[in-house]
């Protein structure tokens, strides 16, 4: 007895301490580059290029061979990863360049109620316009931005790690932090010859099968790839910066993209390479490291995490759409862990100001470990934009269409970024080996389209009206939208086909576009401006 009196405080101690420890939240650490496809990381053995920041999380924790974003365009993916609902379901911000409507609440803002110090740095949430709805600050966060670098052509000046020091060196002692990082890179445009001119080289450059195989091209890729390196590099000075603090250990951070890269029949395509992400996630606290999964897994299950990880509720009006990567963070497996995730699902929008009346091209998809469905709600539009444009203004205060055409036909396309591959894609649209290349990225689509992933992660090969594929087509169509209906999606769901889409006012510039041939033939299909008027929210 006399020995467990003496035992008994020092037991205490050891006990108390380690139930501080185990109680002791995450600190959160979220980065995002801008415009990077599956799989250009060195971590997924992509030579051409460099990243060991990347693969410093990957090694601390678990590298995801199949993680989709929810959109394959800026804006909507990351209301949609800040919410953790599917674009369907945040209206406005589900969209390219509008609003964020306050009452879907964020992660940041549910974490800093909790005690959480929080901020960002980079590109936040937007395009668009976050303060029509009220927000006092990005739904990203607070910036931390006053850090400056002399940076390369094409490249922003804007020293990501620097201000991320910065702020955590204002955090409140001892209170945990979630900061959000998003770079600017790598979106257009680029320092052309950037990539070469660094000593990146070509002949490691893997071309996606649907884009042409050339020296332009590869050089562009390469370009890309110079970028991913800046993004990795701020990265990895930020993992540097934790690990000084004493803070790495205890930090969840998830690395990966927002969208596919901007790349013709890539970004702002529900193809493979715009939804499929590179994806590492660490918590070397808690989760088990130097694994691989196969588990397929949407952005907005990072969401779920988070709140999971921190011990914060999500919001119960608006409760994310995601589910909680925890149970594979702390697995020991690899490969395929959670037997349950056997699919994940996108859409996009509108994305720029791309066609007749800012009309979006919506489309949602299904994505299993084998195949991809695609649906087309609007196959009649042109779903890169037409190859024609007229003038610029605002379509509300113009009342008659300018007949002055601006360029050549070809001169449109504007859902996909300008860029050498694109323009080298129309000057070489006529050639017999090169000209079938455009048309993949910018020719009409059928309203279905079903690619087997396995064979075909260029989705060149479309198997909807195939026979010996009826059964998977039909099976996968209904778990489509079945999920749509499930989760309120008004392109299913709403009498009117989901036009309310085309009412969300756009926050970035307008161009003019002819009317199209569907138009003319089918006006009570056209929102007119007196019809957006009506159905727009107030």
């Amino acid at each position: 007895m006399r020995l467990l009196r003496q035992w008994l405080p020092g037991l205490l101690v050891v006990l108390t301490a380690s139930s501080v420890l185990a109680d002791k939240r995450p600190n959160i650490l979220v980065a995002i580059s801008d415009d990077q496809s599956f799989p250009h990381a060195s971590a997924y053995g992509y030579q051409a290029i460099s990243t060991p920041a990347f693969d410093r999380v990957a090694k601390m924790g678990v590298l995801f061979n199949n993680a989709f974003t929810p959109a394959p365009g800026c804006s909507p993916m990351r209301a949609a990863f800040l919410t953790g609902r599917n674009i369907w379901q945040i209206e406005n911000a589900g969209t390219h360049a509008s609003s964020f409507p306050k009452k879907y609440e964020v992660y940041q803002d549910r974490l800093e109620a909790a005690g959480y110090f929080i901020g960002a740095t980079g590109k936040h949430w937007g395009p668009g316009n976050w303060k029509v709805d009220g927000w006092e600050h990005n739904p990203a966060g607070p910036t931390w931005g006053k850090r400056k670098l002399k940076s390369p052509p094409g490249i922003g000046s804007v020293d990501y790690a620097a201000n991320f020091a910065d702020f955590l060196n204002d955090r409140p002692k001892d209170k945990p932090f979630s900061f959000w990082f998003g770079a600017n890179e790598p979106h257009r445009s680029f320092g052309k010859g950037i990539g070469i001119e660094n000593g990146l080289d070509p002949s490691k450059v893997v071309v996606p099968k649907f884009l042409p195989d050339t020296p332009e091209i590869r050089s562009d890729i390469l370009d890309y790839c110079f970028e991913i390196q800046w993004f990795d590099q701020h990265l990895g000075r930020m993992l540097d910066s934790l690990e000084a603090a004493g803070e790495l250990d205890n930090t969840l951070v998830v690395v990966t993209s927002d969208n596919g890269m901007a790349f013709p029949r890539a970004k702002a395509n529900c193809y493979e390479y715009g939804i499929h992400m590179p994806l590492a996630v660490a918590w070397p606290a808690a989760a088990k490291a130097n694994r691989v999964v196969d588990d397929p897994v949407n952005l907005i299950d990072l969401t779920a995490t988070i709140y999971d990880a921190a011990g914060v509720d999500p919001p119960a009006e608006t409760p994310p759409a995601g589910r909680s990567i925890r149970n594979i963070l702390e697995s020991t497996e690899q490969g395929v862990v959670d037997e349950t995730r056997d699919s994940v699902f996108a859409g996009r929008e509108r994305h720029s100001s791309s066609r007749f009346n800012s009309l979006s091209y919506p489309q949602r998809c299904i994505r299993t470990r084998d195949y991809l469905y695609i649906r087309n709600f609007r196959p009649e539009r042109w779903p890169a934009g037409p190859p024609q444009k007229f003038g610029s203004d605002k379509y509300a205060k113009k009342k008659e269409v300018v007949n002055k055409v601006l360029g050549p036909m070809h001169d449109g396309y504007h859902d996909i970024d300008a860029c050498p591959s694109l323009t080298f894609l129309i000057e070489n649209r006529d050639d017999p080996k090169i000209g079938h290349f455009l048309g993949w990225s910018v020719d009409h689509r059928p309203a279905e389209e079903l690619f087997d992933i396995r064979k075909d992660p260029a989705c060149l090969h479309n198997l909807a009206a195939d026979p010996a594929f009826a059964k998977v087509r039909s099976n996968l169509n209904a778990r489509l939208f079945d999920y749509l209906k499930e989760t309120n999606d008004a392109r299913v769901t709403s009498p009117d086909g989901g036009d309310i889409w085309e009412t969300y006012p756009r926050y970035s510039g307008l161009r003019w576009f002819p009317t199209p041939d569907w138009a003319k033939k089918n006006p009570d299909r056209v929102p007119t401006q007196e019809w957006l008027e009506k159905k727009r929210p107030r």
